[in-house]
């Protein structure tokens, strides 16, 4: 090898000694960035790729105006045979693994989902044990273009529809029927039934054992507690086979230990086969949400922090919330037109604090903050985001948008939902 080779040095300080205390013999051209230093004064100098550089010093700072003409540095290699571990290697940036990738153009111009009415299904009617029929986008796809994919949406959004600008607390327009308050009952018990059952000692972070008891004791009593709920005839018992599933899914798998969106659209789907058989109508909708579903949200809050559910297929802080989806919908619903709170008002927290009963999407902000530490738009930026909004409006038409689009047109969640007789894969 030649006494002298050319280095390249990177850019920052100019500096081109080497650690040692003795600099070595350097010459070259500065307008080319191209050096030369004695070989016997760099004893490390060896040829990596197409360039000469100093194995020693290779990391010291310098000049490098030719930069882009050096291949960026490889992981070392590894034997996986040696019996050595693997060296430590660390990118300089790791890719952000868990940010969605649904266009966002695409979410916002797709159009808004409008309520529906529900068809109640003809009796006597043949019901079916529901299963699982998505693998695939094209199954997605499929689903969200026949009649039932899109009264299924048609649903949700009515059921949002139906509190706009209702508070919690503001008197129903018609009485509880018989199913709302026997649905009530079913979830009040559900809540005694997690005080009955204290978690398990347990190091882990997620996952409390306790929860497979809690969730074995609703097997028990989930068919039971459907057939109380169906009148007689052609629905009883019968029935029962096709809804109680739904409803098994609806508070969490108890394999994993965990809950999601997944489940709470399992819910969704319970409450609508209900609409389907003609036991809720659309004058309970109001009643459905702002107390059958404010309660389902308070038990599932509650199984959430004594049994330390795992949230399901979360993007962290690049999603919406770690569990739960439709209280934003129908929470930015009951705010549109609010003469005095905005959607940055949920930065006000005397505003959370005080109406997060009467208003559920600040009562989410209220539970996120509670829950997770720091500062709020770096645990829940999405959330700091919509807080831009210029109106609840398009907070609520975002967010429909966003639903279909986030979890009922995502594989991961919908290939877990459950198709029968009443909603068809068709």
């Amino acid at each position: 090898m030649a006494d002298t080779a050319p280095i390249s040095v990177d850019a920052g300080t100019g500096s081109t000694a080497p650690a040692a205390e003795e600099r070595p013999e350097i010459s070259g051209d500065p307008l080319t960035g191209t050096f030369h230093r004695s070989a016997a004064s760099c004893p490390g100098l060896r040829e990596i790729s197409s360039h000469m550089l100093c194995s020693v010093c290779v990391g010291a700072s310098g000049n490098l105006p030719l930069s882009s003409q050096i291949p960026p540095l490889q992981p070392p290699s590894w034997d996986p045979t040696s019996p050595t571990p693997p060296p430590v290697y660390r990118p300089i940036r790791s890719p952000a693994i868990n940010a969605p990738n649904h266009s966002q153009t695409a979410i916002i111009l797709s159009p808004v989902p409008h309520p529906q009415p529900v068809a109640v299904l003809s009796l006597p009617h043949e019901f079916v044990i529901p299963v699982k029929r998505i693998t695939s986008p094209d199954d997605i796809r499929h689903f969200h273009s026949s009649a039932s994919g899109q009264n299924f949406l048609g649903f949700v959004a009515a059921l949002s529809q139906s509190v706009l600008r209702k508070k919690i607390s503001d008197p129903l327009p018609v009485p509880l029927s018989r199913s709302l308050e026997s649905l009530l009952a079913f979830l009040d018990l559900l809540s005694v039934w997690v005080d009955e059952i204290p978690p398990f000692p347990h190091p882990g972070r997620y996952g409390n054992p306790a929860f497979r008891m809690w969730h074995q004791r609703l097997q028990d009593t989930a068919e039971q507690m459907v057939v109380g709920l169906l009148p007689g005839g052609d629905l009883k018992p019968i029935a029962a086979i096709e809804l109680v599933p739904y409803l098994l899914d609806s508070f969490g798998n108890s394999t994993r230990i965990d809950y999601g969106t997944g489940h709470e659209t399992n819910f969704a789907a319970f409450i609508y086969c209900l609409a389907r058989l003609g036991l809720l109508h659309e004058e309970d909708y109001q009643a459905l949400v702002l107390r059958v579903f404010v309660k389902y949200l308070e038990l599932m809050r509650k199984l959430q922090t004594v049994y330390c559910l795992e949230p399901a297929g979360s993007h962290g802080v690049w999603g919406l919330d770690d569990y739960h989806f439709l209280p934003f919908i129908f929470g930015s619903a009951q705010l549109v037109d609010h003469k005095y709170m905005k959607p940055k008002s949920i930065h006000n927290h005397d505003i959370t604090e005080n109406f997060s009963r009467d208003y559920m999407y600040l009562g989410c902000i209220e539970f996120v903050k509670k829950v997770k530490k720091g500062l709020f738009a770096e645990h829940s930026p999405m959330l700091d985001d919509i807080s831009s909004v210029a109106s609840w409006a398009k907070v609520n038409s975002g967010m429909l948008k966003m639903y279909k689009a986030e979890v009922l047109e995502k594989v991961p969640i919908m290939q877990h939902f459950l198709f029968g007789s009443i909603i068809k894969c068709e």
